[in-house]
């Protein structure tokens, strides 16, 4: 358990240092298996910034998102146990509110899906209207959005965030960096173009 605690402190720093999760702003966490084969998610805490955790501050859930320990899990609890619930293969996941992605977010554009992080499928990153931050019913709609296709490993909360999964921490903090950058490309492009 302590592992799995300390890759959630050091991703948190990681994405903390890029830019993607400002002030106390975002989450992850990781879904594993304990020694006597439950489920369980070990997850970013509510209220700290991700670049100054520590692994005592790491919360661990049950797939409900019950509290095995004491520390108080993220507030987006909820939203995580949704989808490694309604997806097997989601090991783990990263929610940002990088500047640029976020900015795509919060605007009537959307955000293209670029060469670099797997097959063009779609031309845009899929996403859902706004929903409360924090509630039953985000963590419903995200679960559900997931739940559409395996391919799914991104999604745009339209006027709060991103979220990004993988196989492990290293493959959704990537991706989630890959977006920002993408977001970043493209509005530099429209920039560009409006000349």
């Amino acid at each position: 358990m302590e592992n799995v605690k300390k890759l959630i402190v050091d991703y948190s720093k990681k994405v903390y240092d890029k830019e993607l999760t400002p002030g106390k702003s975002g989450n992850i966490s990781i879904k594993f298996t304990d020694k006597d084969g439950n489920e369980l998610i070990a997850i970013s805490p509510t209220l700290l910034s991700l670049g100054i955790l520590k692994e005592e501050d790491i919360a661990i859930v049950d797939l409900d998102g019950n509290a095995i320990e004491n520390n108080k899990p993220s507030s987006e609890v909820y939203m995580h146990c949704n989808i490694y619930k309604k997806r097997q293969d989601i090991k783990a996941i990263v929610h940002t509110h990088s500047p640029y992605a976020t900015g795509f977010a919060h605007s009537h554009k959307k955000i293209k899906r670029y060469e670099g992080f797997g097959p063009i499928n779609i031309p845009y990153l899929p996403q859902i209207e706004y929903i409360k931050p924090g509630t039953v019913e985000l963590a419903e709609a995200v679960g559900d959005a997931f739940s559409k296709s395996e391919d799914m490993d991104v999604l745009v909360l339209k006027e709060h965030g991103i979220i990004t999964t993988g196989l492990d921490l290293l493959e959704a903090s990537d991706l989630a960096e890959f977006v920002e950058y993408s977001a970043k490309t493209q509005f530099i492009a429209n920039m560009l173009n409006s000349i």
